[in-house]
């Protein structure tokens, strides 16, 4: 896929709007931009369309309105399948294939790749060892494995070939709160030794807190603010607010839910 220039966003949204086939509003005139290297957190609660602004990035779904570019090119404009192999994508109950041993989940798309069987199955093993796994795991089904573990993989299998953006849809959103704060952990590291460019979906104020560079504040389909950390809990936006209030009372638990 075309690279961007340097000092360009790696990704940016212009006045984009999406509409379902009723014609009912899910996104309304976003314009955003994420930077190379960073962590944007999509913030909101259910219905505010943080799901679909990230399935927008990878073209899971198209624009009825504006464009999203990734490196410089409209998604509309771009060969689909190498888009979507160049960027990794990891959802909240991973998606991993149940009939398929983790090293074939985790080695999917770099077999699409063409890589030979000895690459893919070295870099099994290297992605393994990154993300907490014993090698054992490789030759069991994910069934056979805890929901961290199985969370652990789609991590992993997200970052086979080495995609340079990653899209995570409330990834650890269906775990206990300690292999919650266990994976948050983890993936701060992560992103401290592979520089990726992340988009993360959560309605979860202190994982927004947390794991994001930014923090872009959508409702009802509109984007409110996009702020660092530090400034959302300063804000005087009203949304930002009762955001930042409900979770100091406790009405925002750990785990979840939304104002």
């Amino acid at each position: 896929m075309e690279q961007a220039s340097s000092g360009g966003p790696v990704i940016e949204f212009r006045d984009v709007s999406y509409k379902l086939p009723n014609g009912q509003p899910v996104l309304s005139n976003v314009n955003l931009q994420v930077d190379r290297g960073e962590t944007l957190v999509l913030l909101g609660r259910s219905g505010s369309g943080k799901t679909t602004a990230l399935k927008l990035i990878n073209h899971l779904v198209a624009p009825t309105g504006g464009d999203i570019l990734v490196n410089g090119v409209a998604t509309r404009d771009s060969d689909v399948i190498r888009l979507r192999r160049s960027i990794g994508y990891v959802i909240q109950e991973t998606g991993l294939f149940p009939h398929f041993t983790v090293e074939k989940n985790i080695g999917l798309v770099p077999r699409l790749e063409g890589w030979d069987a000895g690459r893919i199955h070295q870099r099994v093993l290297e992605l393994l060892q990154l993300a907490g796994l014993n090698p054992a795991v490789a030759s069991r089904y994910p069934h056979q494995l805890s929901g961290g573990q199985r969370q652990r993989v789609g991590v992993a299998r997200a970052l086979a070939a080495d995609p340079p953006i990653l899209l995570m849809d409330e990834p650890f959103g269906a775990l206990d709160a300690l292999t919650r704060a266990q994976l948050q952990r983890e993936f701060l590291s992560l992103r401290q030794r592979l520089h990726k460019t992340v988009v993360f979906v959560t309605h979860d104020l202190s994982e927004a807190l947390r794991l994001g560079s930014r923090i872009a504040l959508l409702e009802a389909g509109h984007l409110v603010l996009v702020l660092t950390p530090q400034e959302f809990l300063r804000s005087e936006d009203p949304l930002a607010t009762a955001y930042v209030q409900a979770f100091a009372d406790g009405a925002i638990p750990a785990h979840g839910g939304a104002p």
